[in-house]
This record gives C-alpha cells, structure tokens and sequence, in this order.
C-alpha cells in the first residue's frame, strides 16, 4: 500500500501514480494501478518527446537514456523490468530508505548491488561507486520496488521551467496532490501535442518557477473553494532542481537546486485573497506586476526571451521576501511608489499613485497586516481610524500643505511637528482633536518622543487608509497636483 512518508521527492512520486491511475488516497492503489503506471513509464520513457525532458531528472545512464541499448531493445525492455516490476521480490537484509519497507532483492543492472539505488535511479543522488555520504560505505540507497517506481514517476507530476524540474511538496498530502496533478495534467496534454506535431521536445511552463507556484496555488485554492472543500491552513514548499550532473553547484545565478518556502502566514493570505471579498482589489494589482514585454530586438533577460516568455510577475515572487520585506512590499505595491532602477521590463517603474490612486485598498493592507504580519489588532484599529480622521480633516479644510508633508516627510521630528500643528489648528477651531496621545503612541512611538523604528511603515500605513478614502471623497481627483512625485531609489531584482 503507498503512503506519503514526508520525503518530498517520494511523496511527489506517489501523488504522480495516484493522480495518473485516477484516484485521490495512496492507500487506495492496487497492484494493478502500479502495474499500469509501470506500463506507462515503460512505453512512453524510451521515446520522444519524454525521452529529453527526463534528461532533467535522470543522467543519461538511466535504463530509457542509454545510447547502448539503442540496438539492444531487449536488454532495454530487462532493465525496465527490474527497476519498475520488482515490488514482490524482497530483501530480507536491507529496509528501503523511503518506506521502511523491505528493500527489492532485484539488482538494477547487472553491475550493481540488489536493491542499491543512484543517480541514474533516484535524482539528486551520487553516482556508482561515491560512497561519500553512505553509511558503511555501502554505495548508494536500498529501496523497495514500490519506492524506485515513485521515484521513476516523479517527474511527471513536475514543472518544467528554466531547465530544471519544480517539484510541490507540503505538510498538507492534499496539497502535495493537487500540484502533483495539475502539473501532470499539464505534462500529458504537452506530450499529446508534441506527439502530433512529431516534435521532440515538450515546452517548459510560460512562467518562471516562483510565478508559476503561486499562480498554480491560487488556482488549486479557488477551485477548492468553488467545490466548498474545507482544507486545513498548511505551508508549501517547491523544490526547483536538476539532476544533470554538468551543473555546478556554486554557480549562484542557476544552482541545481534552488527551495522556495511559503509558510502558513503567507499561503494563509494568499488562500484568503481568492475569495470574493478580496479577489478583484487583488487580482488589479496583480495585472500590473507583469514584467513588460520588450521588442525582440532588445537584449533577452536572465528569466526569459525578448518575446516576454516565460512571464514573471514581480509581485509574486515579492511574496517570498515576506515579512521582512513587508514595508517595502506595501510601499511598492499598495501605496503604488515607484522604483527606478536599471530594468527595463520592470513595470514597477512606472508605478503612480498619481494615475493608479483607484488601486489603493485599505482592505488588502489590514490583511496582510493581519496574517502575514501578525500586527496588533487594536494597533490596525487605531491607524485605521487616525487614517479616517486625517482623510477627512484634508477633505474639509483643503489642507494640501499638510497632506503633502504627511506624504513626504522623511525626518520624525519634522514629521511629529507637522501632525502636532494641525491637531492644534484643528482643535482652536472648536473640533475634536485630530488624534489623542494614547493612539499617537500606540502607532508611532516607542514612548515619549522616542519614534518606533518602523514609523515610515506606521506613516505608510495611514497613508493608504487617507488615500483610499479622498480618492472616494473625491479630493484627490481635484488636487493631483497635491500628490509629490517621489520614487525609491532602491534597485530591486
């Protein structure tokens, strides 16, 4: 019976068997579902197109890629045999590495010990005869026959982009699933038409490995939603990898394997974001965070060709920065303050508050306030209502100078004297103060005088509850001019 053990490589595998037979439970698999995965595996590994997208994950000793067998079909079709038909023929010595299971008796090849798997075998391993890292010193890892046909099916229920193979791996199995399916569904249908059209190579995925996850998280989580399936909170993380042993792994720009981790904080977000009540606020920003397509003339660039395949979004793979990056990511993506840096394709360049002021949402920011930032509630209730006031003391009294140092303002004293004067003009005038010393401490203050030292973030944070809000009161409209034009000079990636 399969079962997800918590070794990502393995468990991706068993997901692969269990979607491809049409089932949802590993334990519901049967001996024949194995033997029609086997089947597969058998019939379609030795040829194109699969043949090269494997070369991914296998070296080119694996039992399909062996130039030798090329005219020694029933040699071939033998070493199939033993490393995807061996599930009954046990050892009575070794336990497999992934299941605990009794290890297969079966050797793989006839050089190589019963049970002992490798490179050519298993990906990411070393190659015959490395005993570096191996118990003993024995060579290699002892498997069960059900394990090495996982291990053998797991690249199917894998992405393929930038050259290299994006496994999903989760503490939630159905989330370890819902990937594996997708992608082999995906894998399927590329293998279909690359047959009709006789080509030899299946095409990567249009988007970059970061870009694609999200997106492929956001799907599966709207369609569970539609289906009103309850899924516990779980995090996600995506192992982008190769097995081909020309890579070099201090190569930092391309190592051969790069882990990219979502905690529950920000899958948590990100699940909520799918829902109706956040959906169109977030997906209008998302539209924006494209990289821009250049001319082909133009110099490609390291996440794709000149035609803008295949595609990054930058506010997607921002979110693994989370939450450290958090006040930059608000800055940037919901106060709409442009970064000018040296890319060309970067639409964050171009960001505007002055033409993009509809695309600030108070509603997304207490969001992520809340989940992925872990911010005080009554913290959020204080800037929120501090936002309210400010928005409508501005609204009324026209003051644009007070608004425009609010806005731009980067010493705390100058800043604090500001918001002390209009407190006091607005007080003179018979209305209730502006704000108290309670609150002004809660979200700006250590103690007395002494700013927090994420106050920017504070004064970003109101910002975008005040703009928000003149934007619907209609002053922002009448006063563009009142917006200063400021940009970050931070280069970003």
């Amino acid at each position: 019976m399969l079962q997800y053990t918590g070794h990502p490589l393995y468990d991706v595998g068993v997901a692969t068997v269990v979607a491809f037979v049409g089932k949802s439970e590993p334990g519901s698999c049967t001996d024949a579902d194995l033997d029609k995965a086997a089947s597969f595996i058998e019939r379609e590994y030795v040829r194109e197109p699969l043949k090269s997208f494997l070369g991914v994950a296998f070296t080119t000793n694996a039992w399909f890629n062996q130039p030798s067998f090329n005219k020694q079909p029933q040699k071939r079709q033998e070493y199939a045999r033993r490393i995807l038909r061996s599930s009954g023929e046990e050892s009575p010595r070794e336990r497999c590495v992934f299941t605990g299971e009794a290890a297969t008796a079966t050797a793989f090849s006839d050089k190589l010990p019963p049970g002992r798997a490798f490179r050519q075998h298993i990906p990411m391993l070393t190659g015959e005869g490395v005993i570096n890292f191996h118990p003993w010193g024995d060579a290699g890892l002892p498997v069960s026959g059900k394990a090495v046909l996982c291990l053998q099916a797991f690249p199917l229920g894998c992405a393929k982009c930038g050259g290299k193979l994006l496994a999903v791996h989760s503490d939630n199995p159905d989330l370890i699933y819902d990937f594996a399916a997708e992608f082999l569904e995906d894998n399927r249908q590329a293998l279909i038409l690359a047959q009709l059209s006789h080509s030899t190579k299946m095409p990567e995925a249009k988007a970059s490995a970061k870009t694609l996850l999200i997106e492929t998280l956001l799907k599966i989580e709207l369609r569970r939603q539609e289906e009103a399936v309850d899924r516990r909170p779980s995090s996600v993380t995506a192992y982008h990898l190769t097995n081909s042993g020309q890579s070099n792994p201090l190569d930092e720009r391309n190592p051969p394997l790069e882990i990219y981790h979502l905690p529950l904080e920000i899958t948590g977000f990100l699940f909520a974001l799918v829902s109706a009540a956040y959906h169109s606020e977030w997906n209008a920003i998302v539209e924006r965070a494209w990289r821009l397509t250049l001319p082909i003339k133009k110099k490609r660039s390291a996440d794709g060709g000149g035609d803008g395949r295949p595609r990054r979004n930058f506010l997607y793979e921002d979110l693994f920065g989370l939450p450290d990056n958090a006040p930059v990511f608000i800055r940037r993506y919901f106060l709409r303050i442009p970064v000018r840096n040296r890319r060309e394709d970067d639409p964050r360049r171009f960001y505007s508050l002055r033409d993009e002021a509809s695309l600030v949402s108070w509603k997304l920011t207490e969001l992520l306030l809340w989940k992925v930032m872990n911010v005080d509630k009554e913290r959020i209730r204080h800037i929120r209502e501090l936002g309210d006031r400010l928005a409508a003391y501005v609204s009324g009294e026209n003051a644009r100078r007070f608004f425009i140092t609010f806005y731009s303002e980067r010493k705390y004293e100058l800043f604090r004297n500001a918001l002390v004067k209009a407190n006091l003009a607005h007080v003179k005038q018979g209305n209730p103060p502006l704000i108290t010393l309670d609150p002004y401490i809660q979200i700006f203050e250590e103690g007395n005088e002494v700013a927090r030292s994420d106050w920017r973030l504070a004064r970003d944070l109101v910002l975008i509850r005040m703009i928000e809000q003149l934007y619907n009161l209609g002053w922002l409209g009448k006063n563009v001019d009142a917006l200063p034009d400021i940009s970050d000079d931070t280069v970003t990636q």
